[in-house]
């Protein structure tokens, strides 16, 4: 194959430079509107660099809502549903695909097919549902269902990346005498890193910035996320936006550095579970 000429790689790298500027230039403008007073942040032309740098919009941040029980909250639930949706999607993705029973397929093709049904179609039902059985305002509904199954998204990728496990593994356990869980615990389990890190941020970043969950299922004030913490700093005639960006840059720092902690786990997994299908 031969080497790529330096105008072309040049001109690649160009390219991806322009496009990562574009795709950046929002979070940057967050994180200047963040540190500025509200008469700098609609000024014309714009100005990127804030003089002088209010850092203050940070205080008020901390003070306007209890962010720090806001933070152990949203913290709670996006821990206990890594560990639900991690565990059960792989309990389940090991019996697609390390083990053989009539119907599997079937039933394998009727819950990838659930995927096509959105969420706001069973969003009433489910709601009465956890009214009749007391689950309202608290966070039962944001967790205990994770841990029954973990999604049809997720059983898929894990499911693709077991295929890609070598089957003799399996039955040189089986005749060593070890259960299936002993083998899916012991062995097919710590062979997944990849995948099982690519669910956990993927499950991460989706708990971290939930909205509508929380906004649907909590009603008491102190069992907020910070995703309604932030919905409560826009006011109905006037938005402190200096503040507003302040804590949205404070909720996106956990997710970038979980993603760069990560990242080469999660490019992994994406890339070896779509190798079998």
């Amino acid at each position: 194959m031969k080497p790529a000429k330096p105008w072309r790689k040049a001109l690649v790298y160009f390219y991806l430079t322009v496009l990562a500027a574009v795709f950046l230039l929002p979070f940057f403008w967050m994180l200047s509107t963040s540190l500025k007073g509200s008469e700098q942040i609609f000024t014309y032309p714009p100005r990127w660099i804030p003089r002088p740098v209010r850092w203050q919009n940070y205080r008020d941040v901390l003070t306007t809502m209890p962010f720090v029980r806001y933070l152990f909250n949203t913290t709670f639930i996006t821990v206990m549903s890594i560990i639900g949706v991690v565990f059960s999607s792989s309990l389940v993705a090991y019996a697609f695909a390390r083990l053989r029973w009539k119907g599997r397929d079937s039933l394998f093709l009727f819950i990838i097919g659930t995927m096509m049904l959105p969420a706001q179609v069973t969003m009433i039902p489910v709601f009465v549902l956890y009214k009749h059985i007391g689950w309202l305002d608290s966070f039962k509904p944001l967790v205990v269902p994770l841990f029954f199954g973990g999604g049809a998204f997720n059983i898929f990728l894990m499911r693709q990346f077991f295929l890609t496990i070598p089957q003799e593994l399996s039955d040189a356990a089986r005749i060593d005498g070890c259960s299936e869980f002993r083998i899916y615990w012991s062995i097919i389990l710590p062979l997944s890193k990849p995948a099982v890190a690519t669910i956990a941020i993927l499950v991460f970043m989706m708990q971290w910035n939930d909205f509508l969950g929380p906004l649907i299922f909590l009603s008491s004030k102190g069992k907020g996320t910070l995703a309604l913490g932030l919905a409560m700093l826009v006011g109905q005639h006037t938005t402190e936006y200096g503040m507003l960006m302040a804590a949205s840059v404070l909720l996106l720092i956990p997710v970038v550095v979980i993603f760069f902690l990560f990242q080469r786990y999660f490019v992994q997994g994406l890339m070896m579970t779509g190798i079998k299908g």
